[in-house]
């Protein structure tokens, strides 16, 4: 397995994470894309570690906190070989610091990360998005207080503009605050907003880029085709309004070239998609979660 520096920080990550999304299963959402428990989660976590993947990414959010659960489960006895990443921010629940990243929301969501992953530290903790409503300079003074306790190592963002990741950048500067090593966002073939701003940003700031959806929600599996219906068991059938959308023409030029690259190298179609968002590393590191 290929590692990769992490933004302008000393963590070496593997260029492929393994993203938990799919285990616990909670909601109409989580449900959808899989309901894997710790037993299949631990034979996961085993040929991921075999093939050297090490680092394992999940959320407080994902099936409400049942991801990070099972994945704890999945990795007694293992801790000492991988990395966690995990994240918060996002609504919890409809109590008033059940959402945003406030220094009370903040301690109490790490808190319960912890325990639902039995660990006494997390690698890599995200921000899930932007909180318009706290202070960027409180958010900072707090993620800098987790990581002096060694709860938390290093911190990044995830659905941040680029303004926002500007201002919180200078922010650490300033006070000497922990800086975002890296930004976790959507980037495909078809779907390559990313380009525009935050890559250049990224490029510019020492901002790594953990890619999620690297297959645009099971678009690029090279089973959704033109004139044909999308298979039976897709996944799509019951998260596609969940997606980022891309036009229906626009993904089936882009499928049409990949088979056709597909056929000339022997290689299947989400190798192809996989293997172009692992070499267009321009000047800094890029990993995906898949």
């Amino acid at each position: 397995m290929e590692y990769r520096q992490l933004g302008a920080s000393g963590l070496k990550v593997p260029a492929l994470s393994f993203g938990a999304g799919t285990f616990g299963g909670r909601g109409p959402l989580f449900s959808a894309w899989g309901k894997i428990e710790s037993n299949e989660a631990r034979r996961m976590v085993d040929i991921c570690l075999d093939a050297g993947v090490t680092l394992f990414d999940t959320a407080d959010v994902y099936s409400d906190g049942a991801s990070e659960e099972v994945l704890g489960k999945a990795i007694q006895g293992k801790r000492q070989q991988l990395m966690i990443s995990t994240k918060t921010t996002l609504p919890m629940g409809d109590g008033p610091h059940d959402g945003g990243s406030s220094r009370e929301r903040l301690i109490r969501s790490c808190e319960a990360s912890l325990r639902r992953l039995n660990t006494d530290h997390i690698d890599l903790y995200y921000l899930h998005a932007y909180d318009a409503r706290t202070p960027v300079e409180e958010v900072l003074s707090t993620l800098d207080m987790l990581v002096r306790q060694g709860k938390i190592r290093y911190v990044g963002v995830s659905n941040f503009s680029g303004w926002q990741v500007m201002k919180s950048l200078s922010v650490a500067d300033r006070y000497g605050y922990p800086r975002y090593i890296t930004n976790q966002t959507y980037y495909s073939l078809v779907g390559r907003d990313y380009e525009w701003e935050l890559m250049p940003l990224g490029q510019d700031q020492g901002l790594g880029a953990a890619v999620w959806s690297p297959l645009a929600w099971g678009r690029l599996t090279g089973k959704i085709r033109r004139g044909q219906p999308w298979p039976a068991n897709s996944r799509l059938h019951e998260t596609a309004q969940f997606a980022p959308p891309v036009d229906d023409e626009h993904l089936y030029r882009v499928v049409e070239v990949m088979e056709d690259i597909a056929a000339e190298t022997q290689k299947t179609v989400p190798q192809i998609a996989i293997n172009w968002l692992l070499s267009t590393t321009v000047s800094f590191d890029r990993f995906l979660s898949v």
